[in-house]
């Protein structure tokens, strides 16, 4: 039993190659090797198993397969087209038209960045096999990458993780929703004029921790009357009236009708887009090709 554990395909290569041609000559013609290298081939599979697996007439008799190597055949033609299909998808894989690439997003992405990259990654290789998962939550994409549950994903930086290494892709300004009747006669919105005033707003999020922290800093406290994560619930209650909204630009419809969108004076800090992995991670082809597309999404106009 031992013995059989020491075969190398070489061996289960011979075996079906002479079991196949029926002959040691044709046999070492069709793997490109000399007759004495088959035949040290075929004797050395039969020490290891301890039997013959093939009878050798002799002349041009055809060689005939015994039991025993008429059995492991049977085996060595499993193991061998499983070889094979390994072969062919490690190239498909190395060719970056095969393989799956699990991504992590959130919402604002998922709408406005995300379709046109997974759309041509899947237009270009139609064989990649593309997972998504969307949470608004930054702490847990990160974990995700860390834990190898996720191969790539979008991120609000900074990330301050060692284990995550990341690619900048875009700077996303923080801009003021408003309804579309409201009076301006200057572009920006002048930030202190919030200070009381009623608001929309997202629970709690990397996003919007960036937004409060901002506020507070230049000493406006924020008075929240409805808030939501769902970046399309919070520009309809801005045109409903229930008050103003800062929201990432990615996050916000400008085809919006019922609303405008004024930048801030002083702006706040803008958000950082990214896009990470785990550290040390080998990325695939088709990662790779994730990889620029987003970096070229993000710098074409929107």
């Amino acid at each position: 039993m031992s013995g059989i554990h020491g075969l190398e395909l070489r061996h289960l290569a011979a075996l079906r190659a002479v079991a196949e041609e029926g002959s040691f000559g044709r046999a070492a013609q069709r793997l490109g090797f000399s007759q004495a290298a088959i035949s040290q081939q075929i004797a050395g599979l039969e020490r290891a198993i301890g039997q013959p697996v093939f009878d050798r007439p002799g002349g041009p008799r055809r060689a005939e397969i015994t039991p025993a190597g008429r059995l492991l055949l049977r085996h060595a033609e499993s193991i061998l087209d499983r070889i094979d299909a390994a072969a062919e998808e490690l190239d498909e894989l190395a060719a970056g038209i095969s393989g799956r690439l699990l991504v992590g997003t959130f919402q604002s992405v998922s709408v406005k960045l995300l379709p046109s990259v997974v759309g041509q990654v899947r237009a270009e290789t139609p064989g990649v096999d593309i997972r998504l998962f969307e949470t608004d939550d930054n702490d847990e994409l990160v974990r995700r990458l860390a834990a190898d549950e996720l191969d790539l994903s979008f991120l609000i930086g900074p990330v301050t993780d060692e284990r995550i290494e990341t690619v900048e892709l875009c700077q996303d300004p923080f801009v003021l929703v408003l309804p579309a009747e409201t009076e301006m006669t200057a572009a920006a919105y002048p930030l202190a004029d919030l200070a009381g005033r009623p608001m929309v707003g997202q629970q709690v999020s990397s996003c919007q921790n960036l937004i409060d922290g901002g506020l507070r800093a230049a000493g406006v406290s924020p008075n929240y009357v409805f808030r939501s994560n769902d970046n399309g619930a919070v520009q309809a209650m801005v045109r409903a009236g229930m008050g103003p909204a800062i929201l990432p630009l990615l996050a916000v419809d400008p085809d919006d009708p019922g609303v405008r969108i004024r930048t801030l004076d002083p702006p706040l800090e803008p958000r950082t887009i990214l896009v990470g992995q785990r550290c040390g991670r080998t990325r695939t082809p088709a990662a790779e090709r994730f990889v620029k597309l987003a970096v070229r999404s993000c710098h074409s106009p929107r």
